[in-house]
């Protein structure tokens, strides 16, 4: 009974101990950068009308209009995570290494629409921005412009 309590005893300090020391091995040592997208804030607005006469006060008009808010926001994590598998989305921006913005222009045709995307590293500064024709694309550029940042300060924390 004595040499089960003593066992029991150190498999506990032996585990406080190890607890005790894992923010101490994952300090400065993350393989994968942590990033938060910001909550897209797209709006698209749609309509026309049209009328015809066809004489003596006889005629007809028409028309609808509709759009509003268009949020991407799921499409653009899924689309980091296809594009980007080398950082981990997280919704808790106080976690994160890297901020990214990224709007969708509407209320354009297809071939002027724009994707508009900025990265901010976790004290603030931005250390890209641009615009692309397609998501995917912007997605791409940011993931370039975070995973080179990402690269440089791991190198940085070497020396």
């Amino acid at each position: 009974m004595r040499t089960y309590r003593i066992a029991c005893s150190i498999l506990v300090v032996a585990s406080l101990a190890l607890v005790a020391s894992v923010p101490v091995w994952s300090k400065g040592k993350k393989a994968k950068p942590r990033v938060f997208i910001k909550e897209s804030q797209s709006w698209e607005m749609e309509g026309g009308g049209g009328g015809a006469s066809v004489g003596k006060g006889i005629g007809g008009f028409g028309g609808k209009f509709g759009g509003g808010a268009r949020p991407q926001t799921a499409e653009i994590i899924k689309t980091f995570h296809k594009k980007c598998g080398n950082c981990i989305v997280t919704m808790k921006e106080e976690r994160a290494d890297y901020v990214v913005i990224l709007e969708h222009e509407g209320g354009k045709d297809l071939l002027r629409k724009d994707n508009k995307f900025v990265v901010f590293r976790e004290d603030g500064d931005a250390i890209k921005s641009g615009s692309t024709r397609s998501l995917g694309n912007a997605v791409k550029e940011a993931c370039r412009a975070l995973m080179g940042d990402w690269k440089d300060s791991r190198e940085e924390e070497k020396k």
